[in-house]
């Protein structure tokens, strides 16, 4: 299976500008634990998760004064629609992460996470096991 039978086609994508609470808010709205930041004049596509979020606010900064591009991770592994999840998830367990900006040429086409990943392979080896322990 690939990365595109189980990403996101629909990014939530926002600007360097918006603040951690607004940021929070989109992502919650959206049920998404990850926004790409577009900044075309530094950095061009970074990435900010759930976890960024929280290690702001356990250091005791104000969600309303800090903004995404501070807490952007720019370093950022990209995966294409046609990496295999395989490849996806050891690219995550070695990078220590939990999602994927999936790009097609320079655009962002989707955000795969192991959540996604899970509910990909999970049918499977249910399916799997079930005929296993019929046999």
């Amino acid at each position: 299976m690939l990365v595109r039978d189980a990403m996101s086609t629909v990014v939530l994508t926002i600007g360097p500008a918006h603040t951690l609470r607004q940021a929070a808010r989109l992502m919650s709205a959206r049920r998404v634990g990850a926004a790409v930041v577009l900044d075309p004049d530094t950095y061009g596509l970074g990435i900010l998760t759930e976890r960024d979020i929280l290690v702001s606010l356990g250091l005791g900064q104000n969600p309303d004064l800090e903004t995404a591009g501070t807490h952007t991770t720019t370093d950022v592994v990209f995966a294409t629609p046609s990496w295999t999840l395989e490849d996806a998830a050891d690219a995550m367990s070695h990078g220590g992460f939990r999602h994927l900006v999936v790009v097609d040429g320079n655009e962002p086409a989707g955000i795969v996470s192991v959540r996604d990943i899970i509910r990909c392979w999970a049918p499977g080896r249910r399916a799997a096991t079930t005929a296993t322990m019929a046999g």
